[in-house]
């Protein structure tokens, strides 16, 4: 018997399965991001516990502290924040400049997969969602903060939104991920940024566990994490998810 090529044989079926329990689209992705995240999740930027009912996420607001800015309802619950924002990997496609998001989820299928790729899905508190928007990450120190004890600013006009230092390397990690999978840019000062924060906050044992946790499904880790790969001035992207679901 030919060792190698049983063993290839193997590997291969265990790529499959794996690639198979991926999920396909948003919808599929947050509920497997649920089982992810649960039972001990807490708010990804705020750090608030929650509680599950079902797939529905509540926030337990009064135990850490978070003041509703605006939108009381949207607070009171738990959604799938995209740490890089759907418009980032999609504005630049066709899809989106001739219809927008819609019209991506309908008829794109690689923006589908990056919009539920399980590295980039994190449960935050609605209202904390709705105020990040698409706005890119960045410090503010001269401004406000606006929802309590919740350490995160928002700077509307300029569109910034300054994460909680705890989170930053994770948030790094997650764009030097998606960037290198998906080939998509980054602009200078973001990597600059991003580079330091990835120092400044390294991995903690907690996002080992979870990078192994999503690894399960997604039949692959994020190498920024594992220490597979570092991102360094100059870093070529390697685009290793841009092949697509026929």
């Amino acid at each position: 018997m030919n060792i190698f090529r049983f063993f290839g044989s193997g590997l291969l079926l265990i790529l499959t399965v794996a690639a198979q329990a991926a999920p396909a689209n948003f919808e599929q992705a947050k509920k497997l991001a649920r089982l992810i995240h649960a039972p001990d999740a807490s708010s990804f930027y705020c750090d608030c516990p929650i509680r599950w009912q079902g797939n529905k996420g509540i926030p337990d607001l009064t135990s850490c502290d978070y003041q509703v800015r605006k939108n009381g309802p949207r607070a009171m619950r738990i959604e799938w924040e995209h740490v890089m924002p759907a418009y980032h990997f999609g504005h630049q496609r066709q899809c989106w400049q001739t219809g927008g998001r819609k019209n991506c989820v309908k008829s794109d299928r690689l923006f589908q997969t990056m919009e539920a790729d399980l590295y980039n899905l994190v449960p935050a508190i609605g209202e904390v969602n709705g105020d990040r928007s698409h706005y890119r990450f960045g410090l503010l120190p001269a401004a406000p903060h606006r929802h309590g004890a919740c350490p995160i600013k928002v700077d509307f006009k300029q569109q910034v939104f300054e994460p909680p230092a705890l989170v930053r390397g994770d948030i790094a990690r997650i764009y030097f991920y998606m960037a290198d999978k998906y080939n998509l840019t980054l602009s200078r000062a973001q990597q600059q940024l991003f580079m330091a924060w990835h120092k400044l906050d390294p991995v903690s044992p907690d996002e080992q566990q979870r990078n192994q946790r999503v690894r399960q499904y997604m039949g692959h880790d994020n190498p920024f994490i594992s220490g597979v790969r570092e991102w360094h001035p100059g870093y070529r992207t390697s685009g290793y998810g841009l092949v697509t679901r026929q």
